[in-house]
């Protein structure tokens, strides 16, 4: 890897990383908390100054564009955005009393868009909340993909960092003009939230808390500005808008902008992993249902309306809250556990295994049966159409391995540190899944995360980023001839 590349793109992400932290000064002014300004400032004037630092000490590069970037140069500049951006994200938190750990911590689950909070029921400024909310959504589509849509020198060398942002089990990813295509997913993405905060404003929701959850929704992030999450509003309307959004946030964005270029909307049912998507909603909702409607004994409607929205939330990794489903009945939870493993769709908000993968599993378990009855048969594996690379299929297989690995190795480790089973089995699947909340009364959807271990908290904080980053850009970060670097 070339120094003077890396170097070359750090300073135009921290200088721009920069602009997009003064952000909350703006609710700072109009809600006349002044105080709220500090932190903000003196953490946009270190972005700004450590891309400065850069450009001075690279002043005699070369470097004037990105355009032959390289794919390891591209993954490592990626992974390194993701973990400045939480560091530099943390630093208004520590003004408000969290220590460096926990400070750390909420920037890193807010840009990862997993959502789980160390931030409990302290009553913070406006700013605040709103710089929450606003990591989530950059963090939802991604750092990367902001910088190729509005900054011309990202143009060529989007297409090496736009696939290591943006990983999943499939190829069809891409149109020859990135740029224009990460431009385009912004404008969707914008208008949806635009829309959502909309919908919620009339739905009876203060207006900062429709932006604020808005952005959170989107992004499949979770975090909220009332302590209680969607719970807190006590209101139908809210509950079913932010869970038809959250299905939305769980789909893929690629898809969803081919469909609304071409004012194609059966597109969507055309694609495979998009249908297997809906029926796992829709199954595993009704097995939700039906169990809370016979354990819980709850009213057929409420059933209903908290069933669905548990379920995608969870699958999508949002992990907002419309109840607390740790006093649900076991069975009910069982359920809901499970739907934290199937993720939402490739090149979504939503971070877990995906959906992709588990069609590709189910089809690679089917074909090995057939091979026993036809040993001497020649199957080739398909979506929508399209034959499957034995690459891919290998790197998926390794990639499910791979990520019950490192959730079995965490679950070990957070369980002796907290002496509690449930914190570290669904903590640790939380965290990975990049979905917020766990189970019981400590790290459940009502509480925070704020009484673990320091070291419980590093391990989940490695964790959320690994989640976000995806497994098979980390493990090839972890070979030897990785780390080699020239000027």
């Amino acid at each position: 890897m070339r120094i003077n590349y890396l170097a070359y793109a750090f300073e135009i992400i921290l200088r721009y990383f920069g602009f997009v932290i003064f952000t909350p000064v703006i609710f700072s002014l109009y809600y006349k908390e002044y105080t709220s300004i500090i932190p903000f400032a003196i953490a946009a004037a270190l972005s700004i100054t450590l891309s400065l630092l850069l450009k001075f000490i690279f002043r005699n590069s070369k470097v004037e564009n990105l355009n032959d970037v390289k794919k390891s140069e591209g993954l490592f500049i990626v992974a390194a955005s993701w973990i400045l951006g939480g560091l530099i994200a943390a630093l208004p938190y520590m003004f408000y009393g969290m220590c460096p750990i926990d400070a750390l911590f909420e920037s890193t689950s807010g840009i990862t868009t997993t959502g789980a909070s160390i931030c409990g029921n302290i009553d913070y400024p406006k700013a605040i909340y709103f710089w929450r909310s606003l990591t989530q959504w950059i963090g939802g589509m991604g750092i990367i993909v902001l910088f190729i849509a509005v900054l011309p020198q990202f143009a060529v060398a989007g297409r090496q960092m736009f696939f290591a942002e943006s990983p999943g089990p499939t190829e069809d990813k891409f149109t020859p003009r990135i740029r224009s295509t990460a431009s385009a997913l912004w404008k969707i993405y914008i208008f949806m939230t635009l829309l959502e905060t909309i919908l919620l404003k009339i739905a009876g929701m203060p207006l900062f808390d429709s932006l604020c959850n808005s952005l959170s929704t989107l992004s499949a992030g979770g975090f909220s500005t009332n302590a209680s999450s969607t719970m807190g509003y006590n209101s139908y309307p809210i509950t079913w808008i932010i869970l038809i959004f959250m299905v939305i946030a769980g789909a893929n964005f690629n898809l969803q902008y081919k469909a609304i270029i071409k004012f194609h909307f059966s597109i969507l049912f055309k694609n495979e992993e998009f249908r297997a998507y809906i029926a796992t909603f829709l199954g595993i909702s009704a097995l939700v249902i039906t169990s809370l409607y016979i354990n819980d004994k709850c009213d057929i409607f409420y059933c209903i309306t908290h069933g669905m929205y548990q379920v995608i939330s969870l699958m999508t990794s949002t992990g907002s809250a419309s109840a607390d489903f740790s006093n649900w009945d076991l069975s009910t939870q069982v359920l809901l556990f499970l739907a934290m493993f199937t993720g939402g769709c490739a090149s979504s908000a939503s971070g877990g295994i995906k959906i992709a993968r588990w069609v590709l599993i189910w089809k690679i378990m089917s074909t090995e049966v057939k091979k026993i009855l036809h040993p001497n048969a020649v199957i080739n594996i398909k979506i929508d159409n399209t034959i499957i690379s034995k690459e891919i299929l290998s790197q998926t297989v390794m990639f499910i391995c791979f990520y019950l690995a490192l959730i079995a190795i965490s679950v070990v480790i957070i369980t002796v540190l907290e002496q509690n089973a449930t914190v570290g089995f669904s903590g640790s699947v939380s965290a990975i899944g990049n979905i917020g909340p766990g189970f019981g009364h400590i790290v459940g959807p009502m509480n925070s995360f704020e009484s673990l271990h320091p070291i419980s908290k590093l391990i989940l904080i490695f964790d959320m980023y690994i989640g976000r980053l995806e497994l098979i850009p980390f493990l090839v970060m972890l070979e030897r001839d990785f780390w080699t670097f020239k000027w």
